[in-house]
This record gives C-alpha cells, structure tokens and sequence, in this order.
C-alpha cells in the first residue's frame, strides 16, 4: 500500500518506519527542509527506541521516501496520514492552523487526481476537526466527500520511549469513520498489527485520546498525592499503591499509579487542559479535571522544596527530558524546578545522554536555543563531572546507570523524584519526594551543614 505521512516529528516519523516495517511504501513530507533530509538520508528526526534501525533499513530497501512536495506525496499514495502538531494557546484552545493548512495543501493536490483518496488524521484534534478538514479539503478540491475522497480519525496510543513497541502491538486500534471503503482499507493497513480493530463513529474516535489522556494525567496526580500524605505519616506509599494496583478488574493501569514526579511531555498537559477548556465552553463543572493541574504544579514546587532545604549551592540533575528514553523536552517539569533554582542563585549541572545527542545532533538543538538557551551550556553526557561537581543529586529519570550512584559516589546528596531505589543503606543523606525515608544507613540521620540558606520568596 503507498501511503505518505505529512508531519515528520514524533508521531509522524514512528509511523513511517511502522508502516515501512509492515511492508507499506511510505512518503513523508513536513515544511521542515531538515527534517525531510534526514528521512530522504534514511535518518530519523527524533531519538526513540529501535526508530535508527527502522528508518535506515525502510530507506535501504526503497519503501521511505521524503519530499517537501505535497502535490507529488498525494498523488503518489492512497492514503494521507495528517500527523501535525495541535499545540493549545494560552486559553487552552487547541491551534489547528497546521492541521488546516495541510488540508489545503491535500484540496489542492486531489483537483488533479481522479482516484479516491483517504485523508486520515492521526494528530490530537477536538470532534468537529474532522467535519472541518472534509470541508476545507471540498472546498478547495471541487471533490464531494464520500465520492472522491474521505476522511477518517486514527488516534494515535503512543508512548515516547516505546512508541515502536506501541505501533506494533496496541491495547487496539481505533478508526472513526462514516466509509466502508475506508474501513476496510484501515483493515488492511493494520491486518498485522495486533490488537482489537474497533470502528468507531468520528467524534467518538476524536474524543478519545483527550478521555485517555486526561485520565492517565489525573492517576498520576492522585499517585503523587497519596504519596505526600504517606511521606507526613511514615508509612511507605509504594506499598500502598502496590497493593491498590492489585485491582485489575476495574482497568486500572498500574504503569501510572507510582508516586514521584510531576507529569510532563506533549501530551498529557495539552490534552487535559483542552478537555478542561472544553468542559466549560459547555457550563459544565469539573472540578476534579479542573484541579490536576495545580496539584501537578504543586508537586514542582515540593521538589524546589525538597531541594532548597538541603541548603547545598551546588545541584546536579540527572535527566532533563520529561520521562527516561526520550529527548523530549516539551513541558518537562524538571526543566520549571532547574529554572526556579537558577533564579534563586543555585549553581546546576545537568546529565541527560539523550538530550545532550539531540543538542549535538541539531534534532532538538532549535528548541533548546529558543526556549531554554540559559540551560543550554549546563547539558553534558559526562555524569561523572556532574557528579564531582555537584553536591545534591536529583534523579528525575528512572535510568539503569543511576542504580550504582550510591555505591560509586558516597556522601552526596540524593532527591529522587522517581523511586530509583527500592531500599538503600547509603553513606550520605537521601530523600524521596513522595515516600518516607528508606535509607537505614546512620549517615542519613547526620544534620547536613548548609552552605545557602533557602530563600523565602
């Protein structure tokens, strides 16, 4: 099957080495001129598990393609695949101008192509987006929706750091749609991937993610705070919810029901707020929905806290991007906790292999001088100089090579945001976030001499 992707970031670069994998011919297209070199080079445009190995073998054996042509993307494939970004404004209204104007550019091409064309939307969009984009795409092409082309909703399920793993075997893939065509052509597009196939109607698959989203960001706020009252008790908050999880009966995921840090990445802070915006755009009160954001920021502020009363200038932190796996550094929580420490005077070193690849790379180089270009010279790939140089650790990132930290380097002090340790009898003074002390070692009950005291504003 010949399908072409416009959007080449996270969503969009995944699914052309998926679909590739699945033996489909794949045309990728974005306005970024890099981001097609990289795929027309048979290099991916995002740091993701297994995506290296899957582009270059997709290009090596001529089923990726890229152009910055969408006339010829069009013409040249059956089904469209819109995987743009929707960010929201400052109301908490999505931005769909990137959505709209690849619509137009897809109108555009299909008044000169005479076969049936699938416009398929994988980006985030409210319901009503794919009434609008049929309409634009009308209007534009001089085609009748339903004769010459359609357009179906597939929401993408994936999870920065296994969003290969999540392509190739989904809980299910969800398709809204009002064609039999389409439906059977989305049958075939998937028929290797595993997973229940459910067709659904449009806006049910439109809403979908935005349920999904802002329900896997409200069990991590609930975690986290289950996790504050048990630190104030001493009673060990992983057992509970350990325990808690036990209850699957009631779909209850226990990837997100762990006590630690605030969430963070590109979807779970845009999807709750536009469902928020949404609920009261329609006078409807939700006041649970409404409060995940401010416990969320409340738990930054608790790791400023934490980090403060350990009265020690000198901090390093130990992963910059939102979760382990990813270079993605879109709303991460640590990024807000590094800047209010800057602002306060502390001195911060940070250690992010990922991140420090994407910054030599130039994959997220742009974002880093846009938005945080004071923490531009602090990223290093050296944890061995953050370490020496620091005298708090904070963790933000459940790696592997942080598990030997207290072994290798004693007598620091260690904030862990993630439950990197299970139990610990560590030379030096440890605290997590949201659990009671599990350091049995004499040295935590030493009083820490403070070299700055913490501020009061």
């Amino acid at each position: 099957m010949d399908i072409s992707i416009f959007g080449l970031g996270y969503v969009g670069c995944v699914g052309a080495a998926c679909c590739a994998k699945l033996g489909h011919h794949v045309i990728g297209t974005d306005v970024s001129e890099n981001k097609v070199e990289l795929i027309a080079q048979g290099k991916p445009t995002i740091i993701e598990a297994e995506i290296e190995d899957l582009i270059g073998e997709a290009h090596d054996k001529g089923l990726l393609e890229a152009t910055m042509d969408s006339q010829y993307a069009v013409h040249h494939s059956e089904i469209s695949f819109i995987v743009v970004g929707t960010p929201s404004n400052k109301e908490g209204h999505l931005d769909l101008g990137q959505i709209y104007c690849v619509a137009r550019q897809i109108g555009e091409a299909l008044r000169t192509k005479e076969a049936f064309h699938i416009v398929a939307i994988r980006s985030t969009v409210l319901p009503g987006t794919n009434k609008k984009v049929g309409e634009i795409i009308a209007r534009i092409s001089g085609k009748v929706r339903g004769k010459d082309f359609t357009v179906v909703s597939n929401p993408e399920f994936l999870r920065e750091g296994t969003a290969v793993q999540d392509y190739m075997e989904p809980p299910l893939t969800l398709i809204g749609t009002d064609s039999q065509a389409a439906e059977q052509k989305f049958r075939e597009l998937y028929k290797e991937v595993a997973g229940e196939f459910i067709v659904a109607d449009i806006e049910v698959a439109e809403i979908m993610k935005y349920v999904d989203n802002t329900y896997h960001a409200l069990k991590i706020v609930f975690a986290n705070e289950v996790g504050n009252i048990c630190k104030g008790l001493d009673i060990d908050s992983h057992k509970v919810m350990e325990i808690f999880c036990k209850d699957r009966q009631l779909n209850i995921s226990p990837y997100y029901f762990k006590p630690g840090f605030a969430y963070g990445g590109s979807c779970l802070p845009k999807d709750s707020r536009a469902l928020r915006t949404l609920a009261h755009d329609l006078y409807v009160d939700v006041p649970v929905i409404n409060a995940i954001e401010p416990s969320n920021e409340l738990q930054k502020k608790n790791a400023v806290a934490i980090i403060e009363s350990k009265g020690k200038r000198k901090v390093g932190i130990l992963g910059l991007s939102f979760k382990s796996g990813t270079d993605d550094l879109r709303c991460s929580p640590i990024v807000d906790v590094a800047e209010i420490l800057l602002g306060k005077g502390y001195e911060i070193r940070v250690y992010d292999r990922n991140v420090r690849i994407s910054q030599l790379t130039g994959t997220n180089a742009d974002f880093i001088a846009a938005k945080l270009p004071h923490l531009h010279e602090m990223i290093t790939d050296d944890l061995d100089a953050v370490v020496h140089g620091s005298d708090v650790l904070v963790i933000t990132n459940k790696e592997k090579e942080f598990g030997h930290l207290p072994e290798i380097y004693p007598d620091k002090v260690i904030v862990d945001l993630v439950r990197q340790y299970g139990e610990l009898d560590y030379k030096g003074h440890y605290e997590g976030i949201s659990w009671k002390n599990i350091n049995r070692n004499a040295a935590q009950d030493v009083e820490l001499v403070h070299d700055m005291e913490r501020t009061r504003f």
